[in-house]
């Protein structure tokens, strides 16, 4: 079976939380819409959703945190994902070099490292460690394992990193294995880190020898000076939420279908077969488009 929300939308990606916890402190951190989480999911929990999701059309999983590569049964966890749905995993980069080749062993596709300055001062202003060289290390241990293509997520920070643009398409030129993506930081109220992409966005497009329009969020992908880059402005762009395919689950178990919500959650730790795959319907029955 296909699961679809009331609008028509499919339900076709997963992105499921294995713990709050992290080990740097990033100035803007969401902590991927999770308020108060509690103990995080066991891995026979994970398991079972994992089942349940292969007889609900998800075709994608992406596992995330907190920092995921702090569990000690990762690798266990990317094990247990079905044949014929593929996983991928965003992670911070620092503890990925010495995991990468098990992580790739156990099934794993590809990985977005989140990196948001190559400045060893801003990298520590902003996650609150000196770990930079873990970092580009871990995206050296990931070419090589073969998890790609690698995603570079730089948040672009207000007066922080602005000005690294440049260094940062010059790090993903001409390495097909490498994209780019430039996120906007959600703005809910006055957020002095809030920097609007729009003008560098226009300047990339006009310059770039190609643009192509991704089917997923209708989102585009510039080939400019040997780079491929994406923007991501989720907050700014109808079509990522009105063409929106993923359900997440909390690190505490619950299903999510809406990451700026938190008032249509729905219970499924310790749930198993049938009853679990009931509650993801009625999860279904609760998304609607953030900004209709």
């Amino acid at each position: 079976m296909d699961l679809h929300d009331s609008f028509g939308r499919p339900i076709s990606n997963l992105r499921i939380s294995v713990n709050s916890g992290c080990n740097l402190r990033c100035v803007y951190c969401h902590r991927e819409g999770e308020t108060k989480p509690e103990k995080p999911l066991s891995l026979e929990d994970i398991r079972a959703i994992l089942d349940v999701a292969g007889n609900i059309g998800i075709r994608t999983v992406k596992f995330t945190g907190g920092e995921p590569l702090l569990r000690e049964d990762i690798v266990e966890i990317i094990r247990s994902v079905p044949p014929g749905i593929e996983s991928s995993m965003t992670t911070n980069g620092t503890l990925l070099g010495p995991l990468a080749h098990e992580l790739r062993d156990a099934g794993l596709a590809r990985v977005n490292i989140s990196l948001d300055s190559l400045n060893p001062e801003t990298y520590k202003s902003i996650t609150g460690t000196g770990l930079l060289s873990d970092v580009l290390e871990g995206i050296q241990a990931a070419r090589d394992a073969g998890l790609t293509p690698i995603k570079i997520n730089m948040v672009l920070l207000k007066g922080v990193n602005e000005g690294e643009i440049d260094d940062f398409i010059h790090l993903v030129s001409g390495d097909r294995h490498l994209i780019l993506q430039i996120i906007e930081l959600m703005d809910l109220g006055g957020c002095p880190l809030h920097a609007d992409l729009s003008e560098l966005e226009e300047k990339i497009a006009l310059h770039s020898r190609k643009v192509i329009t991704r089917r997923m969020h209708h989102r585009k992908k510039y080939c400019y000076e040997g780079a491929e880059i994406e923007f991501v402005r989720p907050w700014h762009n109808s079509d990522f939420c009105n063409h929106c395919t993923r359900m997440r689950v909390t690190s505490d178990g619950k299903l999510k279908p809406c990451l700026l919500r938190d008032d249509n959650l729905v219970d499924i730790r310790g749930k198993r077969g049938e009853e679990l795959q009931q509650l993801f319907l009625a999860a279904a029955k609760k998304r609607e488009p953030y900004n209709k």
